[in-house]
């Protein structure tokens, strides 16, 4: 019975996008598959803990019972509005300036706080992408990271950056215990490491080739002073002539 060919399986949530690290895995292990999973961020943990992924990359914070997180980097938070509303004419707003608003909480909320800001809605709903939906129809204004709104864009709608909102913060999971080398590798790559750093998955030497010992410094010697020859006979001086 033959094994099977190794691979490695990244699940992602909506609105991260892993295509630059996933070109470098290429790079560097180009026999073995990197195949990516789009997931709902509710489920991305799970698959992590039942082996369906070998890892994830999600947003903070989860339940990480068994489980590694590396915070890669934090993303912006924005308030995402109808291009007609009042706040489109700004470059940046405060919670105080959406005191008026009613403002949705969806169920799958990236953003760690109780509730946003301003007025509640009757329901909530139940994604990202049915209170976008919401918001289009004028019922509200959404609260999200930067990359959702950037993911569920839409020509009527428009979003700004909003100061003093909580910011979702995109980590990189995995099971505690089972680093293995491939996983390795894929820390390596998200973190910046190059091909030839001490960390991570050692690179053993390449068969038949034996390091080399540090050349001993070279010996500096004084030269002898030449020493002076007389002119060999019959090539000297031609005699003055008398």
């Amino acid at each position: 019975m033959t094994e099977s060919a190794p691979s490695f399986d990244l699940a992602y949530v909506p609105g991260i996008t892993p295509d630059k690290w996933a070109r470098k895995w290429q790079e560097r292990e180009p026999l073995v598959p990197l195949n990516l999973v789009q997931t709902a961020a509710a489920e991305a943990p799970g698959l992590v803990r039942e082996g369906e992924a070998d890892a994830a990359l999600l947003r903070l914070p989860i339940d990480r019972t068994g489980l590694h997180a590396i915070p890669l980097y934090t993303e912006q938070t924005v308030v995402v509005v109808p291009k007609d509303h009042v706040v489109a004419a700004a470059a940046e707003v405060t919670s105080e300036d959406l005191a008026d608003d009613v403002l949705l909480h969806p169920l799958d909320d990236a953003l760690d706080w109780e509730r946003p800001p301003g007025l509640p809605a009757v329901e909530r709903p139940a994604t990202t992408a049915d209170a976008i939906v919401l918001v289009a129809a004028g019922i509200g204004l959404l609260v999200v990271p930067q990359s959702l709104a950037r993911l569920h864009h839409r020509k009527d709608l428009t979003y700004r950056p909003i100061t003093d909102a909580p910011e979702s913060t995109v980590a990189l999971t995995w099971i505690e215990d089972e680093t293995t080398d491939l996983m390795e590798q894929f820390i390596g790559i998200v973190r910046g490491r190059t091909v030839n750093s001490t960390r991570g998955k050692q690179q053993s030497e390449p068969a038949g080739k034996t390091k080399k010992a540090p050349a001993k410094p070279a010996r500096t010697q004084a030269r002898k002073p030449a020493s002076r020859r007389g002119p060999a006979p019959g090539k000297g001086r031609k005699p003055r002539r008398r």
